[in-house]
């Protein structure tokens, strides 16, 4: 007998015991004894027999397999998550398929998406159009955006509280005497760095200052530098600068020293968001925001896996309290 002819139907009569019970013993979280399960798994070894995964959704209902987007990793914070979103999902008896998009075909990604029949989609760095969210609302697949949101969308949403963060970083530059404050964010139409800018404009005008210039880079190293030439080349250069995440950050303070030849914080100050384990690095030791990453892994895995349990889709937004993180880029007060 070949091996891709070997059935649960063999692996039953060699273990001697019935089909569904070798059914439960493939099928993460089924009851069945330590006795029987031996016995199976035996059985299956001896035969070669792998249980069919995908065979087994069409008949359930469930694949078991947790479908995550992405859209880009230059941002050290995401390749991180990852990891801990695959292995708390593993502990809980899920698979992660992980897909790579673009910007312009991302509802194109999501739609190949639900032809594995996943059980939920997490998107990071990405989202979808509300045509396609209220498709996925339709169909039961649970859908949540990982540090952003949507509104408008019937999806789930965890973040940290980007508005206090950015409040936060205003603050300390205020509060240690800079005038001239600029702010180079994200990509203006993510959340993200939305709530970032006005947390750090309202910081700012609590403490009677506004921003002197502002500038996009995108979630970029080649836009963060050119956002920071058009403001260090103002005729007034700014004292301090709040980049909206640490990727970008780094590529700033790296452009600084060598084509300015200007010292951190002596001349400018540098804060960041996120903080990345580079962060940390000497080269940088940089004042950033700490994101809290396990704690929103938790509330990702926590969120999407009780909808796709009780077959219940549901928006709920979880927000998560962020840290400030005192290094050497920026004066003090």
């Amino acid at each position: 007998m070949s091996k891709g002819t070997i059935t649960s139907v063999d692996v039953a009569r060699r273990a001697e015991v019935s089909q569904s019970a070798v059914s439960r013993t493939f099928s993460p979280g089924a009851s069945v004894s330590p006795k029987t399960r031996a016995r199976v798994l035996k059985a299956a070894e001896e035969l070669g027999y792998r249980p069919n995964v995908l065979a087994r959704a069409v008949i359930s209902g469930r694949s078991r397999l947790i479908a995550v987007l992405v859209a880009y990793l230059d941002n050290h914070f995401y390749p991180g998550v990852l990891e801990k979103l695959s292995r708390a999902l593993q502990g809980r008896g899920y698979q992660v398929l992980l897909f790579l998009t673009d910007p312009g075909n991302q509802d194109e990604v999501v739609q190949k998406m639900l032809q594995y029949q996943v059980d939920g989609i997490i998107m990071a760095t990405a989202t979808l159009s509300s045509d396609l969210a209220g498709q996925c609302a339709d169909t039961g697949t649970p859908v949540l955006l990982f540090n952003r949101y949507v509104p408008s969308l019937p999806v789930s949403s965890v973040t940290s509280d980007n508005l206090e963060g950015g409040r936060q970083l205003a603050h300390l530059l205020a509060d240690a005497g800079h005038q001239r404050i600029c702010f180079i964010a994200g990509q203006e139409d993510s959340s993200t760095s939305r709530d970032r800018g006005a947390g750090f404009f309202k910081g700012l005008a609590e403490r009677g200052r506004t921003v002197a210039a502002h500038a996009a880079g995108g979630y970029t190293t080649e836009g963060a530098i050119r956002a920071a030439r058009t403001l260090i080349d103002r005729k007034q250069r700014p004292d301090a600068i709040f980049v909206a995440n640490d990727h970008m950050a780094f590529a700033v303070m790296d452009l600084i020293r060598r084509d300015y030849g200007l010292r951190i914080p002596q001349d400018i100050s540098i804060v960041g968001y996120d903080n990345v384990p580079e962060a940390a690095w000497n080269s940088y030791n940089l004042t950033t925001v700490e994101q809290p990453g396990d704690a929103m892994v938790e509330a990702t895995v926590a969120i999407l896996l009780e909808q796709v349990e009780n077959q219940q889709v549901a928006r709920r937004a979880a927000i998560l309290p962020c840290r400030l993180v005192i290094r050497g880029s920026a004066r003090l007060p």
